[in-house]
């Protein structure tokens, strides 16, 4: 029977499942529509490592596993929720949480002696960085605003800072001895075994070996010069200082779990040089690890015989350079504290939306040097801000959208968030080797330096074309291939996107339509124009580009990326729904942690779950899910235009009133539809009764607000209490039970 699977992921997308799903699971019910859940956040994912070592009632399958083989048959309906890409300071703390919760889990290895530490580490590693998306992306993305967001958008449109011609605000990148500069590429010819081999002066060691590889397979290599890094940071940290702008670095430490932790790591020890001078020895001998933060080395400095002298040398290293971008400001937590906290894709949308300035130590903006080390990618964001100085603010009212095809099925990889990346320990050469022991690329390092290598699959390239073409067909707009022939990567793939383009099996006839191949500066360039113009563009980008495009664009004209359809037509038949980007939001917990207030919006569920549920119809000939699809969107265009989305501030509706709201909205939908008497009928009398009970479900959710809120735990939060939380409106619960 085909069904509907929703996952439980974490932090604010969890706590709003926990309001949201019993009202999905009580009208799909009614209407024969089956939906399951699985748990794919990041503690159950730590739990369905070590089955052995708890309890029977405590363990939890791999429900990621599962989820993956599933996304390979044509019956997967997934319905995926943000998840936690886990840094390694998020992924000790949920091991430390769940351990305290009674869960008998090792420690994190650090450094692995034993051959239990090696097993505990290799199993905790499977968990760390973006661990689920490349196991259930079995297919590209297609991700746009759903024309009524941006209708209301339009009609609504939300805040935008003013731009001056004479902002300070700039990107600095290396440009040269980077990834981007070094990457070399090769289309295999046949199915192969490679291996990846650092030959250095003591012979050779072997990193990574027993890499399967398919024909015509795209594989990349390159590496990040260690002594570059640190030329380039000292320049940024001086430059800053010089111009009196903030300094601020921007990467993303999450789904770049290997390469940009290192990075961040160079960022913190450039910024304070003299600290580490004198006492990176005796904070590296008590596990304090610049990669892991300014936030975890202060806090780790308690355990440290010279804590406070460590400390003030710190503070006097803060006051002594530049004015540094703020997390928290009036939490002193800065852009250094935490490598997970500040999120390229998040963090420089947001910056541009705000006249391209950050917040100081005093709560104030502040134009910024935006440090984005490797030049991959800075011009994207290096030529919105140039346009923004030349034509000011971009005005939400008449601006076109930037919709995205993305490179993404079968771990379609660019970056160092995989098996493949290394920190070099010592200089030689580092090969790529085939079977037959032949060097396919090859670089020399220096130790310090980060390698990776990279891998993008033929079969998800040319279904990535013919959806790329889908789309420009169906819409009419340009499709622009991101891809830059100096780069080696993105040249192999412009070969290749130019061969399919004239396979007409593949992708039909293209007359007519506007296909264009730019690199990414250019392209930026070429789509901000259509923008200010009111017109639309679709942007195919490989996977970096695709997360970062899909919340720069939205931010820009929507103020959120979380209102984003997002679908994945999996290559196998099978269809994974995302709610979206927008992250998981930790900041919200703490808000509904503080005073009982959770600003989370689900706009990104209701597009899924509508997404999902037409599909499921199509697949199952279920004219009942067609119904419930078609009234969920009636249902959610009345709810932005009646502005149900949660409020800012206390007193006004947050995520529990909102998913009130849709239910309403949704129950008279399908009330007053005319396709099925029994299911209109059935759902009459719940219509009635939210409507005449209105004023008083509000009182019950706004009677909570300002209290704190105990859901029992952060990444692993108490069942009980937390549907107590979350679902605090009995006559709304009574209600849901009547169906």
């Amino acid at each position: 029977m085909a069904k509907i699977i929703y996952t439980h992921t974490d932090e604010a997308p969890l706590l709003a499942t926990y309001s949201f799903l019993p009202i999905i699971s009580a009208y799909a019910r009614t209407a024969g529509v089956e939906v399951e859940t699985r748990d794919i956040s990041l503690a159950g994912r730590i739990i369905s490592q070590f089955p052995e070592r708890l309890t029977e009632e405590q363990r939890l399958d791999d429900a990621l596993a599962e989820l993956g083989d599933l996304a390979k048959r044509p019956e997967a309906n997934i319905i995926k929720l943000p998840n936690v890409s886990a840094s390694l300071p998020q992924l000790k703390a949920a091991i430390a949480e769940l351990q305290s919760q009674g869960y008998d889990l090792p420690d994190y290895p650090e450094s692995p002696q034993t051959d239990e530490e090696r097993e505990a580490r290799a199993r905790y590693d499977k968990v760390k960085g973006s661990a689920v998306n490349p196991v259930l992306r079995e297919g590209n993305s297609d991700r746009r605003a759903p024309a009524s967001v941006k209708n209301y958008a339009r009609s609504h449109p939300h805040s935008m800072g003013a731009w001056s011609s004479d902002s300070k605000t700039a990107v600095a990148t290396m440009g040269a001895r980077d990834f981007a500069s070094h990457e070399k590429s090769v289309v295999l010819d046949s199915d192969d075994t490679l291996s990846i081999v650092l030959v250095g002066q003591d012979g050779e060691t072997v990193l990574k070996d027993g890499l399967a590889v398919l024909a015509g397979e795209v594989v990349d290599a390159t590496f990040m010069s260690a002594a570059a890094l640190d030329e380039f940071l000292e320049a940024q940290v001086a430059r800053a200082r010089e111009e009196g702008v903030l300094f601020s670095a921007h990467l993303k430490a999450t789904m770049m779990k290997v390469s940009d932790p290192i990075i961040f790591g160079h960022v913190v020890r450039a910024f304070l040089p003299e600290v580490f001078t004198q006492y990176g020895e005796q904070l590296a001998a008590a596990g304090l690890s610049a990669n892991d933060g300014l936030g975890a080395i202060l806090a780790g400095l308690d355990k440290v015989e010279n804590g406070p002298e460590i400390k003030a040398a710190i503070e006097q290293g803060l006051s002594d350079g530049p004015a540094l971008a703020m997390v928290d400001s009036d939490k002193g937590i800065t852009n250094l504290h935490v490598p997970s906290d500040v999120i390229i894709d998040a963090s420089m949308p947001a910056m541009i939306r705000t006249s391209g300035q950050m917040w100081n130590a005093e709560g104030k903006q502040q134009d910024t040097l935006a440090v984005i080390p490797d030049s991959s990618y800075a011009g994207v964001y290096a030529a919105v801000i140039d346009d923004c100085k030349a034509h000011g603010a971009f005005d939400p009212s008449t601006m076109g959208s930037v919709s995205n095809v993305g490179l993404m099925a079968k771990a379609a990889e660019e970056y160092g968030s995989h098996d493949k990346t290394f920190e070099i320990p010592s200089a030689g050469k580092v090969q790529v080797r085939n079977a037959a022991g032949d060097v396919l690329l090859e670089h020399d390092v220096e130790a310090g330096d980060i390698w990776r290598a990279c891998q993008t699959k033929d079969e998800p390239i040319r279904d990535w074309v013919k959806l790329a073409v889908t789309r420009a067909r169906a819409t009419g707009n340009p499709a622009i291939f991101w891809l830059d022939e100096g780069r080696a990567h993105d040249a192999n793939l412009i070969t290749l996107v130019r061969r399919y383009l004239q396979d007409s099996d593949l992708v039909g006839d293209t007359d007519g339509l506007t296909i264009e191949i730019m690199a990414p500066a250019e392209a930026t360039a070429y789509s901000l124009e259509r923008i200010r113009r009111g017109e639309d563009t679709i942007s195919v980008t490989g996977n970096v580009l695709r997360d970062y495009n899909t919340d720069l664009f939205p931010i820009l004209e929507l103020g959120t990326s979380a209102k984003m359809l997002s679908v994945v037509p999996l290559m196998n038949g099978g269809g994974l729904f995302e709610t979206g980007a927008g992250g998981s939001a930790p900041k919200h917990v703490q808000q509904l942690v503080k005073e009982n207030y959770l600003r989370w919006d689900s706009l990104g569920e209701f597009f899924a779950l509508a997404a999902s549920l037409e599909h499921l119809a199509g697949f199952a000939d279920n004219a009942r899910a067609k119904i419930l699809s078609d009234t969920l969107d009636r249902a959610t265009e009345t709810f932005l235009n009646e502005d149900r989305s949660p409020g800012r501030r206390l007193g006004t509706i947050d995520n529990r009133g909102s998913h009130f709201y849709l239910a309403l909205y949704w129950a008279e939908e399908l009330a007053s539809q005319t396709d099925d008497a029994e299911l209109a009928a059935a759902f009459a009398s719940l219509a009635d009764t939210l409507r005449a009970n209105e004023q008083k479900i509000l009182d019950e959710l706004l009677a909570v607000q300002g209290q704190p809120a105990d859901i029992g735990g952060y990444y692993r939060p108490d069942e009980e209490k937390t549907n107590a939380v979350m679902r605090p409106s009995t006559t709304l619960n009574e209600a849901l039970a009547t169906l």
